[in-house]
């Protein structure tokens, strides 16, 4: 993986995978822009780049990177053509039809922009590429582009699966800090996590850590992400993390009882165990995204309770990928082989606090692989 002809080889079998589908739907050239205007993982998926850079990649496999920082480009990134962004009097706009160009697209040629692009910014790709077909739509490339990053090739996996191994030692850390009293407050635990983000090769945390003691556990996501309140004390306690590696993140979530709980504390910590126990086994190749999140609210419903988020989501370079895993997610959907997926069951109430049990989940050949090892801890 770290061999720099193998990510070569990474970067130039992703791009081809996508030089099929323009093939098969007559587009010449797809252009990437990750901005401050428009962020897009994909840049970094089709050349290694982690930001801030265009590229252009052409029916026939030629790939032209317009980087900001030509200095990073020339360490981390891989493309044919590489074209500092200076050049082009730092607009997007002009380096793409120079890119263009440089490709020798057609007049005429259909060229693909991001569906995210505003439309102010739309109709200056349009001036500044008027000799081509301009294309800036839903169900095009960047679909099917957000489909194939759905599925994780090997190295993806390897990357992620580090992330993961490095979440499990840190949750093994909070546990023993909460049991030996060196972890008392929501900032405590954040910066732990802060601090492992940019250790062991970690590039940062997947997201903003949202560490919920008792008092403040029953949102969904937590505002502010962590106080200098209490956490793991007498009650439930919430803490939901991710640590980034290689550009791929983990995302956990636990839960810590501690003390006597109430009857209504208790039933909902069962349940949810019994949510994500039950709907594991429905993560696997070929079955319904959505009827796994449909049983996890007839699980709940029973009890005269709702989950009210998502059963779970995709996970790689964001933290929100698609497949949703939820209960509007179309009836031809499917899990498949090499998503990694989150199982996030979760019970919310004002007065008895929050219980989430989140673990990332890769889907294999014939069943399913746990990559993280949150759990319910109990004090």
């Amino acid at each position: 993986m770290n061999d720099l002809k193998d990510l070569e080889e990474i970067y130039k079998s992703r791009r081809a995978n996508l030089c099929t589908w323009m093939a098969q739907n007559s587009i010449g050239m797809v252009l990437i822009e990750d901005s401050e205007a428009n962020r897009n993982p994909a840049l970094r998926y089709f050349c290694g780049l982690p930001s801030d850079g265009i590229l252009g990649i052409s029916i026939n496999g030629l790939s032209i990177l317009s980087p900001w920082d030509e200095n990073l480009a020339a360490k981390i990134a891989f493309a044919d053509i590489v074209a500092g962004f200076n050049q082009f009097n730092r607009s997007a706009t002009a380096a793409a039809a120079a890119i263009a160009e440089m490709a020798n697209l057609p007049a005429g040629a259909r060229i693909e922009i991001s569906p995210a692009t505003a439309y102010p910014r739309f109709l200056q790709f349009v001036d500044k590429l008027n000799k081509y077909d301009v294309l800036c739509r839903d169900n095009g490339a960047f679909n099917y582009i957000t489909r194939l990053r759905a599925c994780k090739d090997k190295a993806e996996i390897e990357l992620t699966q580090k992330a993961a191994e490095f979440t499990g030692v840190l949750i093994d850390q909070i546990e023993q800090g909460l049991r030996d009293g060196s972890i008392k407050t929501e900032t405590d635990v954040a910066l732990l996590i802060e601090r492992a983000a940019h250790s062991n090769g970690c590039e940062n945390t997947g997201f903003d850590t949202l560490a919920a003691g008792p008092a403040r556990s029953f949102g969904i996501h937590c505002f502010p992400g962590y106080t200098d309140g209490d956490f793991g004390s007498d009650g439930l306690s919430i803490l939901d993390f991710g640590l980034i590696y290689g550009g791929y993140t983990s995302d956990v979530t636990i839960t810590v009882a501690r003390g006597e709980l109430t009857e209504q504390q208790q039933t909902m910590l069962d349940l949810v165990q019994k949510a994500y126990d039950t709907c594991l086994n429905l993560y696997k190749p070929g079955l319904s995204i959505k009827a796994a999140a449909e049983k996890a609210q007839s699980i709940f419903a029973k009890e005269k309770m709702h989950m009210p988020h998502g059963l779970g989501h995709g996970i790689g370079l964001q933290i929100h990928e698609w497949p949703f895993v939820k209960e509007t997610a179309g009836d031809d959907e499917v899990f498949e082989k090499g998503m990694i997926v989150t199982l996030e069951p979760g019970l919310y109430d004002p007065v008895a606090g929050g219980v989430r049990l989140e673990n990332d989940v890769l889907i294999t050949e014939d069943g399913n692989q746990v990559l993280t090892r949150s759990k319910i801890i109990r004090l």
